[in-house]
C-alpha cells in the first residue's frame, strides 16, 4: 500500500507498483517543509550542504510515515554499521534518493525478511569505464542484446539500479559488504530480473541466499528497481 507524508508534499507514487501490498511506500518529488532531523540523525548531515540536508530530512519523513502505518510513532532512522538505515524490531526497510525524487518502503519482517529499493536518473551511465566498474563481461553482452530490442531503455542504468537494489536486500541479512561483480544480473525486457550470487550467501539464521528477484520500470524521468525478499523460516 502507499500513504502520502502527513503535511508533505503530493505522493509520486511511482515506486509502490515494484512491491507487494504487504509494504507500504512513501515517496515524493518534492523536499517536504514538514521535514525535520532528530539529534541522531543531524549529526550525520553536520557537514553536509543545505541540498543534501533537505533530501536527507525527506526520505526519512517518508520513513517515518510509511512507518506511522504500521502504528510505530516518529523517532529516528539512524545508520547500521555498513551504512544502511537500521528499523525499528519488527520491521524491514529500504531507502533510496536521486535528484528530485525520495522514497521509502517498510514491511513487516513476517512478510518480508528483507527490502532493497533504489532510483537513478532515466540517463546512460557516465562512461564505459563506470560500465566496467559495475558490470560482468557477460552482463554488458546481455545489454547489448537487450538494447537492440529495445533501444528506448537506459539498460546500463538499469544493471546499477538493479545491483544497488540487490546490494540493499542483502546487507540486512549477512551484515557483509558485496561488490557489483559478486552478483550476476539477468535483466528481462518485461520488467523482472535475476540475481545470482557468486560468493557464499551465508546468514546467521534461515537457508544460505543464492540469489534474488527483482522487478525494474521506467518513468517521469526516473530508473526505479525493488527486491522482495520473501519470509525466511528460522
Amino acid at each position: 500500500m502507499t500513504l502520502l507524508p502527513a503535511g508533505g508534499p503530493a505522493l509520486a507514487g511511482v515506486l509502490a507498483p515494484l512491491l507487494p501490498p504487504s509494504v507500504t511506500v512513501v515517496d515524493t518529488f518534492e523536499d517536504s517543509p514538514d521535514a525535520f532531523l532528530y539529534p541522531g540523525e543531524e549529526a550525520l548531515v553536520a557537514t553536509a550542504v543545505d541540498r543534501r540536508r533537505a533530501e536527507f530530512a525527506t526520505v526519512r519523513h517518508c520513513a517515518r510515515a510509511a512507518l506511522a502505518g504500521f502504528g510505530i510513532p516518529p523517532g529516528p532512522v539512524l545508520r547500521g554499521p555498513r551504512g544502511a538505515p537500521r528499523w525499528p524490531d519488527g520491521m524491514v526497510g529500504s531507502l533510496t534518493h536521486c535528484e528530485g525524487y525520495r522514497a521509502a518502503a517498510v514491511a513487516r519482517d513476517s512478510t518480508a525478511a528483507s527490502l532493497g529499493i533504489d532510483v537513478e536518473p532515466d540517463r546512460p551511465l557516465r562512461s564505459e569505464g563506470v560500465l566496467n566498474l559495475v558490470s560482468l563481461p557477460g552482463e554488458q553482452a546481455a545489454l547489448r542484446e537487450l538494447a537492440a530490442r529495445r533501444p528506448d531503455v537506459n539498460w546500463d542504468t538499469v544493471l546499477f539500479s538493479a545491483k544497488e537494489s540487490v546490494y540493499k536486500a542483502w546487507s540486512p541479512l549477512t551484515g557483509r559488504w558485496l561488490g557489483f561483480h559478486d552478483a550476476r544480473v539477468t535483466l528481462r525486457p518485461d520488467g523482472t530480473f535475476t540475481a545470482a550470487l557468486l560468493v557464499p550467501g551465508t546468514t546467521p539464521s534461515g537457508p544460505p541466499l543464492t540469489g534474488f528477484d527483482g522487478r525494474w520500470h521506467t518513468g517521469r524521468g526516473l530508473v526505479l528497481t525493488a527486491v522482495t525478499v520473501p519470509p525466511r523460516e528460522r
